[in-house]
């Protein structure tokens, strides 16, 4: 009823999981991971014990192919699961009881697992399969994970139709103001078309919580201060006065409100986040 890619980034710093269904919310279900640890997605019949107990393992060292054996020899479910694991070396496995409703498979290389079942055929692990390996990798992680999604989707993915899809991605102080290890956590639970509502959230994602890429900041000083000044007084947050201090403060309380904090850097303006300045005022 699903297919999946797990997978870890080639630095070693991200893990993730990405998940489409004919199947109610399949993203609060099937990925599970951990940074610097792994991740894993369980489905078919899915064992939600494989979540914690699979992650537990891969914190004891043990790799993908390992703790792939260890869970499924202790269940005597079995035949009616489906497995995927990357450990914290890019070692990968997949697993599809015998069971499994057809049709069900998966691949597994370096850093990367892929697998579905109740599909319209093979084709769709293979495409999963060949826009992960081909993928731009100057894309960050999460498109890629949603372009070998949107691959196995376009390849027919789910016999039984679209519902829902889900991208999870760790990594260490990854996530939300460096407190957390949770990079992205983006679920769309009922949806006529799920993986491209998926991409579209992950734009936004990317807009309003992606940290700025130092070599494209711009000094907020002179005419660019004063442009962002006038546009800051346009949306209702005027500087204090005219100095470049106050064009500052002015911005960081704008953002605030506009969910783009984390693009804040002092004395200095993302593009990302002026372009979406001149689209308020």
């Amino acid at each position: 009823m699903t297919f999946s890619i797990v997978a870890r980034s080639d630095d070693g710093r991200l893990h993730g999981v990405a998940v489409a269904s004919k199947f109610l919310a399949a993203g609060a279900v099937v990925p599970a991971a951990e940074a610097e640890v792994g991740a894993l997605a369980t489905q078919a019949h899915a064992n939600l014990a494989y979540g914690p107990q699979g992650l537990a393992l891969l914190r004891t060292g043990l790799g993908a192919a390992d703790v792939i054996a260890g869970l499924v020899a202790a269940d005597s479910g079995r035949a009616a699961r489906q497995l995927g694991v990357v450990d914290a070396d890019g070692g990968a496995a997949t697993y599809t009881g015998e069971d499994c409703h057809d049709w069900a498979g998966g691949q597994a290389g370096d850093g990367w697992a892929a697998q579905g079942n109740i599909l319209v055929g093979p084709e769709v692990v293979d495409a999963i399969r060949d826009a992960w390996l081909g993928g731009d990798a100057r894309r960050r992680f999460a498109e890629r994970l949603v372009d070998a999604l949107r691959a196995g989707d376009r390849a027919g993915g789910d016999r039984r139709g679209r519902q829902s899809a889900g991208l999870l991605v760790v990594a260490r102080r990854g996530g939300y103001g460096g407190g957390s290890d949770v990079v992205v956590d983006l679920r769309v639970d009922d949806h006529p078309d799920p993986v491209t509502e998926l991409a579209r959230l992950l734009d936004v994602h990317v807009m309003l919580f992606e940290r700025p890429d130092p070599a494209t900041l711009l000094d907020l000083t002179g005419e660019l201060a004063a442009e962002v000044a006038a546009l800051l007084t346009a949306a209702g947050h005027a500087p204090a006065d005219g100095g470049d201090v106050a064009v500052d403060a002015a911005l960081v309380d704008w953002a605030g409100v506009e969910n783009l904090e984390e693009r804040m850097v002092s004395g200095r303006i993302d593009p990302v986040v002026l372009a979406h300045l001149r689209t308020r005022a």
